[in-house]
């Protein structure tokens, strides 16, 4: 788990009582803090789950080639080799 998600969770708890404090007391700047803590915490654990997503596609992406370059070596360099002949094509001037 992202420390992000982990912080953002805390902050949105933490705007939610504000807000409530700030409502029950009739203090308007204390509620309106109270919102902005917890849409910055929503933000912040969105952001938390969004790079643990993708640290766990990359690194499912890893294992698939891997996994593929092991077991099938000559079908990867061909692959490669392709790929670098492509590369090769689109700088040429004609």
């Amino acid at each position: 788990m992202d420390e992000n998600s982990v912080t953002g969770a805390a902050r949105n708890v933490k705007g939610k009582i504000e807000e409530g404090v700030g409502s029950d007391l009739g203090d308007m700047g204390t509620r309106i803090k109270g919102k902005v803590d917890q849409t910055a915490g929503a933000a912040q654990e969105l952001y938390g789950q969004a790079a643990d997503t993708a640290k766990d596609a990359a690194a499912s992406l890893d294992d698939w080639f891997r996994q593929t370059i092991e077991n099938q070596p000559y079908t990867m360099a061909l692959v490669a080799l392709g790929i670098g002949w492509l590369l090769g094509r689109m700088h040429r001037p004609y």
